[in-house]
């Protein structure tokens, strides 16, 4: 029961700092495109690449699987909005803006999948100093 109070904790967290990051990158980008989605993904997919590089057992960090948990799961399972990403990317699909659409899913899966593996390569150095 430990684990999932943990799991939760880290959930409301990451939950509050995307709301938080996603009305700042609005403020600064519009309201146009999703970027505060767009933001909040390569963050928390290179979060998650430090994370696990770091918190394993050959990390600089080595923790139990409950830490691992709180912040893979809870934090940046809490901050990432894959499923915003989703409906948003809808929307733009149903309002016929093919191309915003198109830009949404392409910066979405190169940029997080780039950034989770600078993220791997952040936390692998971290491990080395």
């Amino acid at each position: 029961m430990g684990t999932y109070f943990w799991i939760g904790l880290g959930g409301a967290l990451g939950s509050m700092g995307r709301h938080w990051s996603n009305g700042l990158v609005a403020r600064l980008a519009g309201l146009e495109f999703p970027w505060g989605t767009l933001v909040i993904n390569i963050v928390g997919s290179f979060l998650i690449g430090v994370a696990a590089a770091t918190m394993g057992s050959e990390g600089r960090f080595d923790s139990g699987p409950t830490a691992q948990q709180f912040v893979m799961v809870g934090i940046c399972g809490g901050y990432t909005t894959f499923s915003a990403f989703s409906l948003q990317t809808l929307a733009l699909i149903q309002g016929h803006q093919w191309n915003l659409a198109a830009l949404n899913i392409i910066l979405s899966v190169v940029a997080c999948l780039g950034a989770v593996w600078v993220g791997y390569m952040a936390g692998t150095f971290l491990n080395a100093g």
